[in-house]
């Protein structure tokens, strides 16, 4: 059983170490991890297998199945956990979703930081009530999306679905990131207090820095803060295994890019 334990003898991690978990075929939960962490934050990462065909089934299995999951990380010294999914929120929605959190907590002394509740964190601390959401599900998912965030007490605005590539070995996973870039344009002057960019396994980070003006297409944004899934489960998990809680100047810090914006070309 993994249980928090000091960090400070390793050597790449003595500020907190994760535990990420990642769907199977996810490409982009490592690559952007490694991105975002900050100087002394490490992670180890762990594949949630399923072995159903249906998206919707495999996100319900990786939820049921997050006890053999975490265990992949044997003894080593976990401070914080992430599931990097989003999806599987969704599923089992709200209330089991915490009861989940407080069992961790609870049986392995860890947090569980998840994709959608470190997304509710950021929106409390940016003070967002009406939110965009830019979405690369299918449609049934999307709208399981709206429901979830309507749960947690935000008013849905705006929602794009983005056009997936069926015929890619993953529909969300290979789409490029100008695939939201190009959304962001139209939900500019929408009202939103925040966009989000759904789905841990759509690339994310090059819009979100080009909003902040660490980029070219975008240096004069003035729309509301963007932030994506991925994005806020590693900005929180990362809070987590360094055990502080993060405020509003934290966030902001990591929406302006300044630790991570240069290693996109990396």
């Amino acid at each position: 059983m993994t249980k928090r334990l000091e960090t400070t003898q390793l050597e790449y991690a003595p500020k907190g170490l994760i535990g990420v978990l990642t769907p199977q075929a996810n490409t982009t939960v490592e690559p952007e991890f490694a991105i975002l962490c900050p100087p002394g934050v490490g992670y180890l990462n762990a594949r949630m297998v399923s072995a159903k065909r249906g998206m919707e089934e495999r996100l319900a299995d990786y939820g049921e199945n997050i006890d053999t999951n975490i265990d992949q990380f044997g003894n080593a010294p976990i401070t914080a956990l992430a599931l990097a999914v989003t999806g599987a929120s969704y599923l089992i929605g709200r209330d089991a979703e915490d009861a989940l959190v407080e069992r961790i907590r609870a049986e392995r002394g860890l947090p569980l930081v998840t994709a959608a509740r470190a997304v509710c964190d950021a929106l409390a601390l940016l003070d967002a009530k009406q939110v965009a959401l830019i979405s690369p599900y299918p449609e049934s998912l999307t709208a399981k999306s709206a429901a979830y965030w309507a749960s947690r007490g935000f008013s849905i605005g705006d929602i794009v679905q983005l056009q997936t590539d069926a015929d890619s070995f993953h529909p969300i996973y290979s789409m490029p990131s100008d695939a939201a870039a190009k959304a962001l344009a139209g939900l500019k002057n929408t009202g939103a207090d925040a966009i989000v960019l759904l789905g841990t396994g759509m690339p994310t980070l090059a819009p979100i820095a080009q909003c902040a003006g660490s980029g070219d297409w975008s240096a004069d944004w003035s729309g509301p803060p963007v932030i994506s899934s991925l994005f806020c489960v590693a900005w929180r998990s990362a809070a987590a295994a360094a055990g502080r809680q993060p405020d509003r100047a934290d966030l902001e810090h990591w929406l302006s890019a300044a630790h991570w914006g240069g290693r996109l070309d990396g």
